[in-house]
């Protein structure tokens, strides 16, 4: 599959061979819902919790006396009837993450990158590089390539890259990670899917 290599200033500057193993499938939801699902689970914090009878604090006296008030035998303010009692089956600290095999997490990227192919949201870039982090002049780069919400796959490190990085930092709905930081989630949550020709041969060898 050849597509299109563009620079940053929006002109093609050659071709690039895509994989069909990464690029080619078809793309299925259920798929890529369990592992973004997955993703999820794990980002939860899991912190909520309530006071049950025996951690609520009040007071310990017995409500009315056993017998002859013509009322119920409540033994504790603290019960769950009763306002400011303790809650009953409530949420406590939990973890909500579950397991997900590498071979699926690895598929499910796979998917990931095919559904971007498929519907044209694929971009593939020379280098994710500036000569300057002015924020402006890289908005005006955006304004003729005509990316709206995207996420670019590449960053190396360099000088030139760290430039990108500090450009692209106020610009709304604008990612940038490393290939090794490349997700499912991230990767669907964008309009468009902008990955440099280091990150794509990167993706490769990966894969292989």
């Amino acid at each position: 599959m050849k597509v299109d290599v563009i620079s940053i200033d929006a002109k093609k500057s050659g071709t690039i061979e895509l994989s069909g193993f990464l690029f080619g499938l078809d793309p299925r939801p259920d798929i890529l819902n369990k592992v973004v699902r997955w993703q999820r689970a794990k980002k939860q914090q899991g912190t909520h919790s309530v006071l049950t009878r025996s951690e609520v604090s009040y007071s310990t006296k017995k409500v009315v006396r056993q017998k002859g008030a013509g009322s119920a035998r409540h033994g504790s303010r603290r019960a769950p009837i009763f306002r400011k009692g303790g809650v009953y089956k409530g949420p406590t600290p939990r973890s909500h993450a579950f397991s997900l095999n590498k071979k699926f997490r690895a598929l499910g990227l796979r998917h990931a990158l095919s559904a971007k192919y498929s519907s044209g949201q694929l971009v593939i870039l020379e280098k994710a590089e500036l000569k300057d982090q002015k924020t402006g002049t890289f908005a005006k780069n955006l304004k003729k390539l005509g990316w709206g919400r995207t996420l670019v796959v590449g960053q190396d490190g360099s000088s030139s890259s760290a430039n990108f990085i500090k450009a692209s930092k106020n610009i709304p709905a604008f990612d940038v990670l490393p290939v090794e930081g490349i997700n499912v989630y991230d990767v669907l949550k964008k309009d468009t899917l902008v990955l440099t020709k280091a990150a794509v041969v990167a993706l490769e060898e990966r894969f292989k």
